[in-house]
């Protein structure tokens, strides 16, 4: 019985897996077919092409690696092993088709070099190729949006060292292809890489839409402001073009910024557990960590050690590897839903919150069991960016919850007379009076 029954799952499986490869294939010819066409008969398609990209010379063999993602496409589809791994890669792969057909109409732009002709068996690859894939359709690069998804899944997939060293040439290999068969300037590349991030933070490893439940928050005032910023660099960006061009990436940045802002919360930087980033993750935010980075450490140049705030408790900013080290910390709680932590072997926890944004009741709760419990074990760091709000706000309602402090303001000022900076806001204060007041009431 449980033979059949494992046999009637992996028959649905399968079936499941065609249905969405015949769909996908159907979707992919039509809709880059039909936007190669329509491009073709414009008359306002121009190019983003840089002088030293006259350089890249034009290795015809490269059609093979090129050609190669079509296999991995499909056979990628085949491989994934459960329903929500066929449907995660494959709603990555469809939305990366919908943004790149998108950006082809709003945006179309035509690879401007002509290409001599070729001959033998590396001409015909070309010559089939062209056949449907025409110098139009070039920025983001469908073919880099798709790799990185690609990539991202056989990294996935295979497991011993040999395999992934194989799998990571192949895949520079296809992306270094995309110029040697010259289909794309290289304006194409950072956007298509960028692309294909995107859509793997659009659509987690779980397999739901990182949208699922999302709600308005009431952060208007970062919204607004993050909007602003992603609005002026992206302006500047497109007015002053080719060297600037760079500063699409952190309008980008600053746009998902706003919508966790807007609509995710902390969840929108998807910040693992053990305080690191995906990389396709870390690729999205990067800009913006600088600034944050930068930013943190400013604010901090001359407070950049932590602050003992009891025995072993230790209050900071978000820590580097040099001081763990040196303080010998034993356990870890990070506040900080924006930044990565440096590599940390101890007891750690993340409780993620945005930037500026006050804990909620329920997180004052976790905080305080969390430092309760690594507070016996020994030396504990409680951080956040700066260690001025986020973890501040953490250590006060453990002083509060283990009555080290008998009202609110005792273990603010107990905390201030540690680390002067530490900054309460109103809303915070409210939200701590009011979780405080139920605890005596419990």
């Amino acid at each position: 019985m449980m033979k059949t029954s494992a046999t009637a799952s992996s028959t649905h499986l399968s079936i499941y897996k065609c249905l969405w490869l015949v769909g996908l294939c159907l979707f992919f010819f039509s809709s880059y077919n039909l936007t190669n066409s329509f491009t073709a008969s414009r008359a306002d398609v121009t190019s983003i092409v840089f002088s030293w990209e006259s350089l890249i010379p034009l290795w015809s063999w490269t059609i093979v690696p090129y050609w190669s993602i079509d296999l991995m496409y499909g056979l990628a589809i085949l491989l994934s092993t459960s329903k929500q791994s066929v449907k995660t890669l494959c709603l990555r792969l469809l939305t990366a088709q919908i943004i790149c057909i998108g950006c082809f109409l709003l945006f179309p732009l035509k690879f401007s070099y002509e290409r001599p002709a070729l001959d033998g068996f590396f001409g015909w690859l070309f010559e089939v190729l062209m056949g449907f894939d025409k110098p139009f359709n070039q920025a983001p690069s469908l073919h880099i949006t798709l790799l990185v998804i690609l990539w991202q899944f056989y990294a996935g997939y295979f497991k011993s060292v040999a395999t992934k060293y194989l799998l990571n040439i192949w895949c520079l290999l296809i992306a270094l292809s995309v110029l040697t068969t010259w289909q794309h300037h290289f304006f194409d590349i950072p956007t298509g890489l960028w692309v294909g991030c995107l859509c793997i933070w659009l659509w987690p490893d779980n397999g739901q839409s990182l949208f699922k439940n999302a709600s308005r928050l009431k952060n208007g005032k970062w919204v607004t402001l993050y909007s602003v910023f992603a609005l002026i660099t992206y302006g500047l960006a497109v007015y002053f073009k080719h060297e600037t061009l760079w500063l699409l990436w952190l309008a980008g940045a600053l746009l998902l910024v706003a919508i966790n802002y807007l609509l995710l919360g902390a969840k929108g930087f998807q910040k693992q557990p053990n305080g690191r980033f995906k990389l396709a993750i870390a690729i999205l935010y990067l800009p913006y960590w600088v600034v944050m980075w930068l930013n943190s450490r400013l604010w901090t140049i001359n407070h950049a050690s932590p602050d003992m705030i009891e025995d072993k408790l230790y209050l900071g900013r978000i820590a580097e590897t040099k001081t763990l080290k040196a303080y010998q910390f034993v356990s870890v709680l990070d506040l900080c839903a924006e930044l990565p932590i440096a590599p940390f072997k101890g007891n750690y926890t993340l409780i993620p919150v945005l930037d500026m944004t006050p804990l909620t009741a329920a997180q004052c709760q976790q905080s305080a069991e969390v430092i309760n419990q690594y507070y016996q074990k020994g030396k504990l760091l409680v951080c956040c960016a700066l260690g001025y709000s986020r973890s501040a706000t953490a250590v006060i309602a453990w002083l509060l919850w283990t009555h080290r402090a008998q009202n609110l303001d005792e273990a603010i000022a107990k905390v201030k007379a540690c680390r002067s900076s530490i900054v309460i806001s109103k809303a915070q204060r409210v939200i701590l009076t009011e979780w405080f007041l139920q605890l005596k009431k419990g």
